[in-house]
């Protein structure tokens, strides 16, 4: 089925509601994003959305959109949860609270220029990365359980972190409401081995240096300088994550019927927020989130221990801080402003970020005058952006943004069109050091397989959505 789109200015068009859509789809694309469009049917998918039971405001799509699992990537949907409005795993997707933390320095490039690639061969020997990597270490059932309902502070307890790194953490690294008790058993035995694990495919770990600042007076809030190594971090809940929405599509499908649902995608199998299934799939999926923040504070405490291995100084005088810690595919419960009243919403994010402006009392209250920053990686050879969220984001998108470049060749056609040592050679006459797990992860995450950052986030800057903050360039970069 065709989709028909109305331009409404430079930066958004709007898909008509019609037949038994319940809202109208707004997607964000300039023309020269949507004259790139490789993916139709990620049109369809927004249109589809739109008849979910209890969406309200539009079905949304950000400027890195592009086909997934029911939901497109890069596809953001809210329902009333107080009226009725359903929840679906595919509004999350497969990898439940995949997301990105940055990690600031006290260092300059032009001091540890000569000691970068020592830095990052220390970090690839350090942290698993690659399909399947485990970490050595198989929790207990007991010990996964704490995981699950503690989240990141599990393991700053262990000692692997600070207080600091959970304020500044989305959610403080935990959802209150996990319920290790959801989870399947396969599930427990896919999450035993992988907790502190970096993963592979767009997962990866780049060690940077801020090339450009665009508001000083932000950047400064946020601890960042121009000429400063940074260093950004890309996972989520791993095989864990992977099993708790595989497990949960089959009971929403059989739950269906029951409530009398009907989407016109299977992908989109739902079920009323506040019906057993529905609090199920919520329960569970909090634990999976939990698991990504536990996931990723694990991993930050390694990156510590790397560079202190190297350059002999302690993490503290690196000044090695959280800026921020983002989810880009989890479904939250918020309050937002609908019709000048506040309602709670279960506001899917599959693809996008939330990107909360000022004042909100979910931020940091470093951060509470500015705006939530966000954070938008690029492809591993051009760049990655530090924004911040706006009061424009809160009234059109419910606080939220885009969360990458958006792929626009798929996996198999890189495998047949790039070559590795062309790619390898590309890579390294831009002074971009990589390490990979293997051949094929690099070649499917080849920069010409992304649309370019740079458009993607001067659509967001453009329509007011979230502003350009700070940009950064990747020294090295690891790969599973």
């Amino acid at each position: 089925m065709e989709v028909n789109v109305k331009r409404l200015d430079k930066y958004r068009i709007l898909i008509p509601r019609r037949g038994k859509m319940r809202v109208d789809g707004l997607v964000f694309v300039d023309q020269e994003l949507f004259s790139e469009f490789t993916e139709p049917e990620a049109l369809q998918q927004v249109v589809n959305v739109a008849h979910l039971p209890g969406i309200v405001g539009y079905a949304l799509g950000m400027p890195d959109i592009h086909w997934g699992y029911g939901f497109p990537i890069g596809g953001v949907a809210a329902t009333d949860v107080e009226a009725g409005g359903g929840i679906s795993p595919g509004g999350v997707g497969f990898d439940i609270n995949c997301g990105v933390r940055l990690l600031r320095t006290n260092l300059k490039y032009d001091v540890l220029r000569s000691r970068i690639e020592k830095i990052i061969a220390r970090l690839y020997s350090d942290i698993p990365a690659g399909v399947g990597s485990k970490s050595g270490r198989n929790l207990s059932k007991k010990e996964l359980q704490k995981v699950l309902k503690e989240g990141a502070g599990w393991v700053v307890r262990q000692g692997w972190g600070t207080s600091q790194d959970l304020e500044y953490c989305e959610e403080n690294g935990v959802m209150f409401d996990a319920n290790p008790d959801r989870i399947s058993p396969r599930a427990y035995e896919r999450g035993r081995s992988q907790l502190g694990t970096l993963g592979s495919g767009n997962h990866f770990l780049e060690v940077q240096v801020v090339d450009e600042i665009f508001m000083p007076e932000v950047a400064e809030i946020f601890g960042i300088f121009l000429g400063q190594i940074t260093v950004m971090l890309h996972s989520g809940s791993r095989g864990f994550g992977h099993q708790v929405c595989s497990d949960y599509v089959k009971v929403m499908l059989a739950a269906m019927g029951k409530y009398g649902i009907d989407v016109p995608d299977r992908q989109l199998a739902c079920a009323p927020f506040y019906s057993k299934e529905g609090q199920a799939y919520w329960e569970a999926m909090c634990c999976a989130a939990n698991y990504a923040w536990a996931n990723r504070q694990m991993m930050t405490h390694l990156i510590r221990q790397s560079f202190q291995k190297v350059l002999k100084v302690s993490p503290k005088e690196l000044g090695m801080d959280l800026v921020y810690d983002v989810a880009h595919n989890i479904a939250k419960l918020e309050r937002h402003s609908l019709n000048d009243k506040f309602r709670t919403l279960c506001v899917h994010r599959k693809g996008a970020t939330r990107a909360f402006g000022p004042k909100r009392e979910e931020l940091p209250s470093a951060y509470k005058g500015v705006g939530q920053p966000v954070i938008i990686p690029g492809d591993m050879g051009r760049y990655s952006y530090l924004l911040v969220g706006t009061e424009r984001a809160m009234r059109e998108t419910f606080g939220s943004s885009c969360h990458g470049a958006g792929r626009v060749r798929s996996r198999s056609r890189a495998l047949k069109e790039i070559d590795y040592n062309r790619l390898l050679n590309q890579l390294q006459n831009k002074g971009i050091i990589v390490f990979s797990h293997g051949k094929r992860t690099l070649v499917e995450e080849a920069p010409e397989v992304y649309k370019d950052v740079d458009n993607v986030v001067e659509v967001m800057h453009g329509a007011g959505i979230t502003l350009k903050v700070a940009r950064m360039r990747p020294l090295g970069v690891i790969k599973g």
